[in-house]
């Protein structure tokens, strides 16, 4: 019982030191947009035509479009993985989606981004895709967020599997409604979530599992697309057209409480598309999900943060996801310690034009026996259905990599080779793309895509 006058006493101190100054603008809300398996060129802000983004292309149009907007993953997991912590996934081990599975997850050694922002007074949730860890211990209620709606990792969009609502149980349960459609139900909850939140600044993670397979939709959205006659890019444009429904009820409800001005949104796909799986298209890019081609890597992104960031800007250096976390914590008065080792950096100054160098001199990938590391705008490039050295791309001429100068300029080769080899010192123990499930038949499926890009 002596305790509690010290506890009271050390609480009060923590709390008074993460209360804003008087006078102060209130902390922003925080709303991410993760989209899955969507190709760099499916969304209109990027130019597509065929299938209409108004909600989406609307974040572009009030913020900034990233031309070379980078996840560290060409995969689900490992995206996500990165994204939670702001630090390359490889660091810790989350190399391939099996990371994910049985009895691991997210590693309980890192902090996770809705543990950055519950301190500062926040209320956090997640609707979506997890995919960071099935078992017990590694929900997302267990690392941080307070509700959790969604499945805890790849799913059907009707009947979805491993489905949890936290305001009913902590455990797995199917939907009782029998209409259940994935991308609308995460829209109905996030509308109703962020109604019984809007008297405290709160961060709101949706994580879409549309585009992923399998390719399903209800009669609602098809019927917008009478005209196309492949029936699976027909499918694909109906679940698009959905999510960007979905975004736009979101965006609306933001506007509705009077929040929009106060709120820093994200937008972007954990991969790029699968290609011939999916129809996903990556535009110009060369390579898909599971590459480290820039197909696989580089991905549609943007940011929406109304009166602090320039409306409808493009923004041309690399950035990857590793950047949302601490640039949200800016945009909430908070400077990453240097002691949490985030890869991340704050972009806030480069998009404002407070500061004119790149983000980032160098950034990195390792996925199995795939490399790349991108410096300037040299690309040095090892991946599944490439050669067997790495190759070397100008990023600035050749955003398709399709000329390899690694013969003619060894020695930037070479230099690039050591940034990376002195990066991959740094990482867990490198994991043989062997071993992950899903490797052998995806480097063959590479090879037969490859050569119809």
């Amino acid at each position: 019982m002596k305790l509690i006058p010290v506890l009271i006493t050390i609480a009060s101190l923590w709390t008074s030191a993460l209360r804003l100054d008087a006078g102060a603008p209130p902390r922003p809300n925080i709303l991410i947009f993760l989209c899955d398996d969507t190709g760099w060129g499916e969304t209109g802000f990027q130019g597509a035509t065929d299938i209409p983004t108004p909600n989406i292309d609307s974040i572009a149009r009030n913020g900034v479009r990233f031309t070379q907007g980078y996840v560290s993953g060409p995969y689900c997991s490992p995206t996500r993985a990165g994204l939670m912590t702001g630090r390359y996934q490889t660091r810790f081990g989350h190399e391939f989606n099996s990371a994910a599975s049985g009895p691991r997850g997210l590693s309980l050694q890192e902090t996770p981004l809705p543990l950055r922002f519950k301190p500062l007074g926040y209320q956090t949730c997640a609707i979506g895709k997890w995919h960071l860890g099935s078992a017990p211990g590694f929900h997302p209620v267990q690392r941080g967020f307070d509700e959790f709606y969604g499945t805890l990792a790849n799913t059907p969009f009707f009947k979805p599997t491993q489905f949890i609502d936290s305001r009913v149980s902590p455990e797995v349960q199917p939907p009782a409604d029998p209409d259940f459609y994935t991308t609308d139900a995460y829209a109905e909850r996030a509308v109703d979530w962020l109604e019984r939140s809007k008297a405290a600044p709160w961060l709101l993670y949706v994580p879409f599992n549309a585009q992923h397979a399998p390719l399903q939709a209800p009669e609602k959205y098809l019927a917008r697309f009478p005209d196309i006659s492949d029936e699976k890019r027909r499918l694909f444009s109906a679940m698009m057209s959905a999510m960007d429904d979905a975004v736009g009820r979101i965006l609306g409800k933001v506007r509705e409480l009077g929040q929009e001005e106060n709120t820093l949104i994200w937008f972007l796909s954990d991969n790029g598309g699968p290609t011939q799986s999916t129809t996903s298209r990556n535009g110009p890019l060369h390579g898909f999900k599971a590459q480290t081609w820039e197909g696989g890597v580089r991905v549609p992104f943007c940011v929406q943060w109304k009166g602090h960031l320039p409306a409808g800007t493009t923004y041309p250096h690399p950035i990857i996801q590793l950047d949302i976390l601490p640039t949200s914590l800016a945009a909430a008065g908070v400077t990453a310690d240097p002691a949490w080792k985030l890869d991340g950096v704050n972009l806030l100054p480069h998009l404002t034009g407070e500061n004119s160098a790149r983000p980032h001199d160098t950034l990195y990938w390792r996925f199995g026996d795939q490399m790349a590391v991108l410096h300037g705008d040299l690309k040095l490039v090892k991946a599944s259905g490439g050669g067997p050295t790495p190759e070397l791309y100008d990023l600035s001429k050749d955003i398709g990599e399709s000329r390899n100068l690694a013969t003619e300029s060894p020695e930037q080769a070479a230099k690039l080779q050591a940034l990376w080899d002195e990066w991959n010192a740094q990482q867990a123990p490198a994991i043989s793309s062997e071993r992950d499930g899903k490797a052998k038949k995806g480097k063959k499926a590479a090879k037969k895509q490859n050569a119809n890009l």
